[in-house]
């Protein structure tokens, strides 16, 4: 009995001390035009896909992918070049390892070192996702 009154203590308080992931938000490209002078958003929901991939973090190899569907995303709506140095920025400025809004990993605290999502993370986010498509429809 006192060995599951423990476990269950255990279980408690990881689930209380575990970090609760913050509402997804994007801020588009960041500090980076939306699209061109005559297409202002051309490009945006690349970014915003791409938002979405930083805001839940993870491994340096997710990381890596989530910047080439960027840059791919760019250059399919026609800007390579662009595309380019989107990817020279974000491979620059979104290390998890910068306090800033747009790192990898942004809706947890800040640090958030390269890492797995744990089970619990991926709670977080699939409850999120469920929440926002049932206030979408």
């Amino acid at each position: 009995m006192r060995i599951i009154i423990c476990l269950l203590f255990s279980l408690l308080s990881a689930s209380i001390l575990a970090e609760t992931i913050k509402p997804f938000s994007s801020d588009g490209c960041s500090a980076f035009p939306d699209g061109t002078y005559q297409q202002k958003e051309l490009w945006l929901s690349c970014c915003t896909a791409h938002d979405y991939a930083y805001w839940q973090g993870g491994t340096y190899e997710e990381r890596l992918i989530a910047d080439e569907q960027l840059q791919q995303c760019v250059a399919n709506v026609g800007e390579p070049k662009i595309a380019n140095l989107m990817l020279t920025g974000v491979r620059i400025g979104g290390s998890p390892y910068l306090p800033t809004p747009f790192r990898w990993g942004y809706g947890w605290s800040y640090p958030r070192p390269y890492k797995p999502l744990t089970p619990e993370e991926k709670r977080q986010i699939t409850q999120l996702e469920t929440n926002l498509v049932e206030i979408n429809h």
